[in-house]
């Protein structure tokens, strides 16, 4: 099973030089376990468009869907037997890149 692991954040471009290293490290031991699927750091949410095309006509918004103190900074997709060892896996990237993560299996 896969599961979607964001990394949530306050601030853009946060991340020290030693938790950039830690991070590393972490894709490096998910890669070795064959946990690894994908990851990747996000913009600045003022860097997002939202896009609405359920009516008549595109509707196209500067900035992210929902104004919020935190947002989504990052994230990882994981490949894990079950929920237990996602959460573990989670917990060990919470702590390399030093913020908080939600996991959520994919369906």
């Amino acid at each position: 099973m896969q599961y979607f692991v964001s990394v949530i954040d306050d601030r853009t471009n946060s991340a020290t030089s030693d938790e950039m290293s830690a991070i590393d490290e972490f894709n490096r031991r998910l890669e070795a376990e064959g946990h690894w699927v994908f990851a990747g750091g996000l913009a600045a949410p003022s860097s997002a468009t939202v896009i609405d095309n359920r009516g008549a006509e595109a509707i196209v918004t500067d900035g992210p869907f929902l104004e919020s103190k935190e947002y989504l900074a990052g994230f990882w997709i994981m490949r894990a037997p079950d929920l237990d060892v996602a959460l573990k896996l989670a917990a060990a990237g919470s702590k390399a890149c030093n913020r908080k993560v939600e996991v959520r299996p994919f369906l």
